[in-house]
């Protein structure tokens, strides 16, 4: 028999697709560590096509990510955060527990 998700698994997984999927592929793609809303839109239709899935589904997961920290945001654009950057230079795999890693401040 299978078992719903909790909220917390739900939203966890929500993050990391949108992490994985969106993001990430989006800031090596720009090469810059800001975006602005549209770019992010145009992404997530892009990835959300492809995978056959409405974009709703996956609308809590970029806002979680800015809860998190992992995203920041300032006026019309959003960055990620400073200790992330290094990945994006060197153009490497910044996967969702990598980040959660690296951005967590604890």
């Amino acid at each position: 028999m299978l078992r719903e998700k909790g909220k917390y698994a739900s939203a966890t997984e929500n993050r990391r697709f949108v992490w994985e999927k969106v993001m990430w592929p989006l800031i090596l793609e720009l090469n810059n560590i800001s975006f602005t809303t549209l770019q992010y839109k145009k992404k997530r239709d892009v990835v959300c096509k492809e995978l056959g899935i409405p974009s709703s589904k996956i609308a809590g997961g970029f806002v979680s990510l800015l809860l998190k920290g992992i995203l920041y945001k300032e006026n019309d654009l959003y960055s990620i955060h400073y200790r992330l950057i290094p990945y994006m230079r060197l153009k490497a795999d910044c996967d969702y527990a990598t980040a959660v890693r690296e951005t967590n401040t604890k």
